[in-house]
């Protein structure tokens, strides 16, 4: 059976993207990525698509809307089926992310709707909140909305500061963007409103407590 291609957008070290190339690695796994772009030349993950084999480009064009189409191309020369955000740090122009609409996915370390745009993690430790953690969602026009798909949680820790909670948060994005690629992969979620259901998807039966005294 064919895997979905996945198209990865991208603007730093693409830790994420490695993530899903390293899940697509193992043959069972329902999807591949295909092409990665990046809109900052020295973005360290075009070196990890490069080491993978994965065609990449560079499209570092200034105006929205020709920086929009010249990704839209890209996106369909390599025929992709699922658009992959990963830590790409670009508003984008509403007419493509209307045209992929259901079809582009990105990962935010926070619980959203809680602590959407920069610094979410900054944010989360100055409301003082016991647990952060990561979402995929689908995208939308507004920035940091859209039907969620999957989230981790992450406690926070009395001593936390910005990097550590976010090195923790990156852990789980590293296990969980996988996990909602695969969903997506296998048909098993449907759109209803502003929600998502996972055919198949049972939620674990626990209470989150922090902290244990």
């Amino acid at each position: 059976m064919a895997r979905l291609r996945i198209g990865v957008l991208i603007s730093g070290r693409g830790s994420n993207l490695q993530a899903l190339i390293e899940a697509a690695a193992n043959p069972a796994y329902p999807a591949e990525v295909v092409l990665v772009i990046s809109n900052r030349p020295e973005a360290q993950g075009l070196q990890r698509a490069a080491q993978a084999g994965i065609p990449h480009q560079v499209i570092a064009e200034r105006d929205r809307g020709a920086f929009a189409a010249a990704v839209d191309a890209a996106l369909r020369q390599y025929r992709v089926e699922l658009v992959a955000l990963a830590g790409f740090m670009r508003l984008l122009d509403t007419g493509l992310v209307e045209a992929w609409r259901d079809r582009m996915v990105n990962i935010h370390p926070s619980l959203l709707p809680a602590f959407p745009g920069l610094h979410p993690q900054r944010q989360a430790l100055a409301a003082g909140v016991r647990f952060s953690g990561c979402t995929v969602h689908f995208v939308r026009a507004e920035v940091d909305t859209g039907p969620i798909i999957a989230q981790a949680i992450v406690p926070v820790q009395d001593d936390d500061d910005e990097e550590g909670l976010a090195a923790r948060i990156l852990a789980a994005e590293h296990r969980l963007y996988p996990l909602a690629v695969r969903l997506y992969a296998e048909g098993r979620l449907r759109i209803e409103g502003n929600r998502v259901t996972v055919a198949g998807g049972t939620a674990p039966d626990i209470a989150a407590l922090n902290p244990v005294a």
